[in-house]
């Protein structure tokens, strides 16, 4: 199960490079709704390296058990 988590974690990156573009997308027509896509690419970005650090952190404490 853990080998899953391995590979879906990089879903987020997937979302957040689709919001990036969607973002760059509407920048001339819809200003304002491309900071959001902005603001939601930034924030999946930081949740894929919480979410990294995390499964790490508890892959090595597993590992010392």
């Amino acid at each position: 199960m853990n080998k899953i988590w391995k590979f879906l974690q990089y879903g987020y990156l997937i979302i957040a490079v689709i919001f990036f573009i969607e973002g760059i997308v509407r920048f001339n027509t819809e200003r304002e709704k491309s900071y959001m896509w902005f603001g939601f690419s930034i924030f999946i970005t930081f949740v894929f390296f919480f979410k990294r650090h995390f499964r790490k952190k508890v892959e090595k404490r597993n590992a010392q058990h």
